[in-house]
């Protein structure tokens, strides 16, 4: 993902002179920030976007708020996810890998791994995530499975599947077979390309 991309596919915002405005505000004048990011969802909409996928159009646009930013990015970020609500909070996780922050943001994908809210666990675990360090990762997968969270939504997860997670999948299989339920097909499936693939729970849970 690029500002670029996203600048592409916000050509048909509603209020494309706001976005404009607001983009260039925000590269003079960092303090506007936290108040145009509140905004942007009211100013050029919630809906989802075709390309890039997964994206909606108020995530888009506040991501690209944040790259405009000439400095302070990590400072910025942390602070307009610690007060923003679920959807700002989730524009910001998308914005992460955008940003030339290293990885002085990872607290906030422990945060929202923390969380119940499936979206925020989806956005924490997109390409930022490989500032995760490798136990933390695989704690955040089995979260996947145990919320629902699509295996689709993990980036690099075969790169980084490795033999503690199969493990720790297959144990979790054993414990849900024994109990008459089974786990979601993905992870059946991760657990196959393991090697981890013998457990006969094979079907996705009810």
């Amino acid at each position: 993902m690029t500002p670029d991309r996203l600048r592409a596919a916000l050509r048909g915002v509603p209020d494309p002179r706001w976005l404009d405005a607001a983009l260039r505000r925000v590269a003079t004048e960092p303090t506007a920030i936290p108040r145009l990011f509140a905004t942007a969802a009211r100013r050029c909409g919630r809906e989802p976007l075709a390309d890039p996928p997964g994206w909606t159009v108020d995530e888009a646009a506040r991501a690209l708020l944040l790259t405009a930013l000439p400095a302070a990015h990590a400072v910025l970020a942390d602070s307009l996810y610690r007060q923003g609500d679920a959807a700002e909070k989730r524009a910001v996780l998308r914005a992460l890998p955008l940003l030339p922050i290293g990885a002085e943001c990872v607290p906030l994908l422990h945060d929202a791994i923390r969380t119940n809210d499936t979206r925020l666990i989806a956005a924490a675990l997109g390409p930022y995530a490989r500032h995760l360090e490798q136990p933390a990762w695989r704690q955040a997968v089995l979260k996947c499975v145990f919320t629902g969270v699509p295996l689709a939504v993990v980036d690099d997860l075969d790169g980084r599947a490795d033999g503690e997670l199969a493990t720790m999948l297959a144990a979790l299989a054993a414990e849900r077979h024994a109990a008459g339920r089974t786990i979601p097909a993905d992870a059946t499936d991760l657990l196959r390309r393991l090697g981890a693939g013998s457990h006969p729970t094979t079907a996705r849970e009810a």
